[in-house]
This record gives C-alpha cells, sequence and structure tokens, in this order.
C-alpha cells in the first residue's frame, strides 16, 4: 500500500478508517542537559562503568610542570615530524619534548616542556599536512632555537620516543647533541602483547588507560607517552617506564648473515631476520638483534652456512648507539 508524502521524519500511525491516510508528530524526547561540574559527570561515568556495559574514556590533561628534586633521574619523551619518512634527506617541522623525573624507575614529576616549529625549504606536502595536521602556515617564519634545545636536554639521563628508530635518526641528523645520549623507544621496547594488548600505537595504548588525546600535535604524543609509561603493565605493579629501562639496560647483538644462501630466506625472515639493501653503507644482507649471541651464531653455522668455523660479522649493541644511523 503506497504512502501520501508526509514530512521528512514525521512517524505513521494507522487511522482507524484504512481509506485515510494521516501523519503525526510525535512529542520531542526532552533535551538533556549535562551539569557543568567535573565531579558530577566523574559520577555519571563511573555509575556507567559500574554496569560494565560501558568503558568511559576521559581526557588526557597534562600534568603540570614542578621543580625536580634532588634525587631525581631526569628523563625526555622527544617526538619530531617531519618533511617525510626518509630518515636521511628529511627537515624537521616540529619537535616537542618533555622532560621528567624519576626514581626507582618510577615517574614522579614533569620537570618541563619544550616545543618548536621549523619552516622547511620547501612548500609542505599535502599528505605529510594530513598525516601531522601541520601546516605551511604554522611554520611560517619559524626556527628551532638549537642553543635552547640543547640546554633543555643536557641534564638528561635517557631519551624516549614512541618510534625511536626514526626519531633518533632525525635528531642526530639535526642536532649532534643527541648523538651521546641513551635512547629507548616506548613502542617496541615493551612487549606489549605478552600484556595483553595487541599492538603499539599509540592512540590505542592510551585508550586501554582508559584516555584520549588530541592527535596530530607533537607535544600531545609527548604527554600521552608519558602517562602510559607512568601507569602499571596489565597484571603487574611494573611500571611501563621501569620494563622500558630494564629493556635498555640490556645489551643487543647485530648480527649479519652475509651471503647467506638465497633460498634460506624465508627461514630467516621467518626467526626474525630483518634484509638491509647496503644503500645506507651497511652489509647487503640479512640481520638481526639477537640477545644471546653465541646461539644466533651457533644457529648461522649449523644450520644456515653448514660451516662450524666461518667467521660471521657481529656488534654489540647498548642504549647509547641502539636506533642511531651509526650501527
Amino acid at each position: 500500500m503506497l504512502k501520501p508524502n508526509v514530512p521528512l521524519g514525521l512517524p505513521w500511525r494507522q487511522p482507524a478508517n484504512p481509506s485515510v491516510k494521516v501523519a503525526t508528530q510525535l512529542p520531542s524526547p526532552p533535551e538533556i542537559v549535562l551539569p557543568n561540574n567535573t565531579q558530577t559527570t566523574e559520577a555519571m561515568a563511573r555509575t556507567l562503568e559500574a554496569t560494565g556495559n560501558y568503558k568511559i574514556l576521559r581526557r588526557l590533561v597534562p600534568r603540570s610542570a614542578e621543580p625536580r628534586s634532588a634525587t631525581d633521574r631526569i628523563g625526555l619523551i622527544i617526538d619530531l615530524e617531519t618533511t617525510s619518512l626518509d630518515t636521511t634527506r628529511n627537515e624537521v617541522l616540529e619537535i616537542a619534548a618533555v622532560k621528567f623525573g624519576y626514581v626507582n624507575d618510577r615517574i614522579t614529576s614533569v620537570i618541563g616542556t619544550f616545543q618548536g616549529f621549523q619552516q622547511p625549504s620547501a612548500p609542505i606536502e599535502p599528505a605529510i599536512t594530513a598525516l601531522t595536521g601541520i601546516t605551511d602556515a604554522m611554520v611560517d617564519g619559524h626556527s628551532i632555537d638549537g642553543a635552547a634545545l640543547e640546554q633543555f636536554v643536557a641534564d638528561t639521563h635517557i631519551v624516549i620516543a614512541h618510534n625511536a628508530a626514526f626519531d633518533r635518526k632525525v635528531a642526530e641528523r639535526h642536532w649532534p647533541l643527541f648523538v651521546n645520549c641513551h635512547w629507548a623507544c616506548s613502542a617496541t621496547g615493551i612487549d606489549w602483547k605478552a600484556h595483553g594488548l595487541s599492538g603499539a600505537r599509540l592512540a590505542y595504548l592510551l585508550s586501554e588507560c582508559g584516555l584520549f588525546h588530541d592527535a596530530h600535535r607533537a607535544l600531545d604524543d609527548c604527554h600521552a607517552v608519558l602517562e602510559i609509561l607512568a601507569l602499571n603493565l596489565p597484571g603487574t605493579e611494573q611500571s611501563g617506564l621501569a620494563s622500558l629501562l630494564d629493556r635498555a639496560r640490556c645489551p643487543q647483538h647485530r648480527i649479519w648473515a652475509d651471503g647467506a644462501p638465497f633460498a634460506l630466506k624465508d627461514t630467516l625472515k621467518q626467526r626474525g631476520y630483518r634484509w638491509n639493501d647496503g644503500t645506507d653503507g651497511r652489509p647487503k644482507a640479512w640481520y638481526v638483534d639477537a640477545d644471546a649471541v653465541d646461539a644466533e651464531l651457533d644457529y648461522l653455522r649449523k644450520e644456515i652456512y653448514r660451516r662450524e668455523d666461518l667467521d660471521i660479522v657481529w656488534r654489540t649493541i647498548t642504549s647509547l648507539d641502539r636506533f642511531s644511523s651509526r650501527i
């Protein structure tokens, strides 16, 4: 049965006389007015959470800066936005950092923040603006104060980035002061999957902590990393920072499977080896970062090369050179 034209959104009610069709407007639901009161809204959130049917994400509020204690060690969380993903030639658009104090591998305070824009030599590509949120207007006429940055970083014991394999290479190329710093990666330096988390993306980790933040801003990302490291890992009494520092303190050994048979490339890949194409001056070969060097060398000699007396290139990596282009 066809219905006549009626205003959009009006529900139908079948009249007593089926030959007559009418449209009726149901009463509008009452307007919901949320209280402008933090205690009240938090109570509402807790009530919803208590049902077990809701998970509430709270906006991340950055910690206020305060003077460091004399007993604090100093950590630095850093984030860089650049003109491309090529660490050998890209330019820095923005640098942001949060300096924090820690004692017994637990974060105790935020000491200060640093943020600066830099205008690149060419207009920013639209794809980079979409990725970073940075426009030409935001960086126009800006340059990063290298002297102020060096002073800010000078007393740091550890530099942390959520993609240190990228950020360290770029930071060292633009500011040599980062060469002699100890580095750690909050994305790969913690075994997130072992703690029941399915990935290491920053927004995901933050949501698992019950928080959300404004993406795209480098300083916001630094504050997000800080909160993730300040909390205990799921099911443990160990903070994220403690786990990360434990990993950073352990040396690794980079082993090069130079000249390995091509037919065994899939075997090496399944074991965790990665391919280097040689364009960076390092061997054109498969390589792996292993904790136990003797066991890995024994595996290569017996299973890959089938030569017990073969010399294999390897070197020890510590937090002073991990993630650096020098490796």
